[in-house]
Parts: C-alpha cells; sequence; structure tokens
C-alpha cells in the first residue's frame, strides 16, 4: 500500500513537473513581454497648445469688433432632424497578410504586457502569440468595427481573468494604436458562436479557454469586450 502510494505521488509530481516545464516554454516562444517604457504611443498636444496661444494673443492686440444691433431674424420651422449613420469605414481584402503573419501588438498596461499579434487563429500561429481571427463578422482595428483576438490561456493569456471594467487595452497595428476600454466580461460555452458576430462599433473582443487552470481541452471561453475610445497615429 505504502509502496502503491509514493508511486503514485511521484507520478503525480512528474505531470506536475512537466505541466509547469510545458506552460514556462509555451510562454517563452509566446513572445509576450514585458511593456517597454516607450511602448505606448501619446498623443503629442504641444503643437495644438501653441497655435492656440498664438491665435489667443494676436486676437488680444486688435480692437474688438463693434457689434451692430440687428432685429432677429424670423425662425423657420426646421424638420426633425434624422439619426447620423455610423461612418462607414473603407473596405479592404487585406489579401496582402498570410496565415501565421505577424501584424502588430497587444498591450495591457494594467498586466504590464504586450503580445505579438498574428493573422489567424489556427493551432499553428496561437502557438506564437495572440491571434487575429479573421472572417466575414470581423475587421482589423483600422475597419472600426468588430476585432476578434483570441489567445492560449495556460500562455499569453494567464493573467487574463485579473484584468476589470475601466482596463485600458491598446492594439498597435499598420502604425497606428487603437485604445480600448474594457466594458464587460463573461464566460460562456467553449461552442457558442454568437461571440463573433457583425457589429456596427468599433469594439474589441478578447477570448481564451475557461477556466484558466483546467487541464486538456477546456468547457468554456472567457471573454472581454472591450469599445474603442482614442485612435492615435504612432510616430515612426
Amino acid at each position: 500500500m505504502r509502496r502503491k502510494l509514493g508511486v503514485m505521488l511521484i507520478l503525480m509530481g512528474v505531470l506536475f513537473g512537466g505541466w509547469n516545464g510545458y506552460v514556462w516554454f509555451s510562454e517563452l516562444s509566446s513572445g509576450r513581454e514585458p511593456i517597454g517604457e516607450n511602448d505606448i504611443a501619446v498623443t503629442d498636444e504641444s503643437e495644438n497648445l501653441a497655435s492656440e496661444s498664438m491665435e489667443v494673443s494676436t486676437l488680444s492686440q486688435e480692437e474688438p469688433p463693434v457689434k451692430k444691433l440687428e432685429e432677429p431674424p424670423i425662425k423657420k420651422a426646421e424638420k426633425p432632424k434624422e439619426p447620423k449613420k455610423p461612418k462607414e469605414p473603407k473596405q479592404r481584402d487585406y489579401k496582402e497578410y498570410e496565415r501565421g503573419e505577424k501584424i502588430g501588438w497587444l498591450l495591457i498596461p494594467s498586466l504590464d504586457m504586450k503580445y505579438p499579434m498574428y493573422w489567424g487563429t489556427d493551432d499553428e500561429t496561437l502557438t506564437q502569440g495572440v491571434g487575429y481571427h479573421a472572417g466575414k463578422f470581423t475587421t482589423p482595428p483600422d475597419g472600426e468595427r468588430h476585432t476578434v483576438l483570441s489567445g492560449h490561456r495556460d500562455t499569453v493569456f494567464q493573467e487574463l481573468g485579473d484584468l476589470k471594467e475601466g482596463d485600458k487595452m491598446y492594439v498597435q497595428f499598420e502604425g497606428v494604436q487603437y485604445e480600448y476600454e474594457i466594458k464587460r466580461t463573461w464566460v460562456t460555452d467553449a461552442e457558442d458562436r454568437t461571440v463573433i458576430v457583425k457589429k456596427d462599433e468599433p469594439i474589441l473582443t478578447l477570448t481564451t479557454c475557461y477556466p484558466f487552470t483546467f487541464i486538456g481541452a477546456a468547457p468554456d471561453r472567457y471573454i472581454i469586450e472591450a469599445p474603442l475610445v482614442n485612435i492615435t497615429k504612432m510616430k515612426s
């Protein structure tokens, strides 16, 4: 009995060590790394502030115009305004990108991590890092509609469950940085296909398997949804 128990403990130790070794190796090969000091692009407002101050100083030197008293114009009945339709982004086919090709970066400051982003979500591509889901209902960030990124829970997205509402995420794609703010998170079935749907507003969705500590094929998926809040052109 003691011998059997000892053998079982040894096997459990070997399995645990092997799993940790796999996670460690996978994390290294995924290419994720801490965010550097200048990795996140900041909007340069110095030029705008300088031009505004010049306008103010110029106006202060001019004499104020003399206002003439005029009779108020007769207002005509206005037609009710129709709600504005969302601006349609330029259509692209993105044929220049191949499966597994690196296309940018995903940065999450609250985790102090940045992740290489690749075209596609097949198994081979996801071993490299975060994958962009290419499909008829999705578009890269410049399409300003629904962008879906996926990653393995045991490598790149280990700490995804630590994120909360209000946390920022940045996607850098083709020299432009897209800033998103987390609105909600939820868990759904692994076979739920209603997550990847068409959206009329710019939304970033992150997906990974769940539970995070589950060994084997996980039964659920963890979803993060974050609307676009800002766009910054990156300096070359």
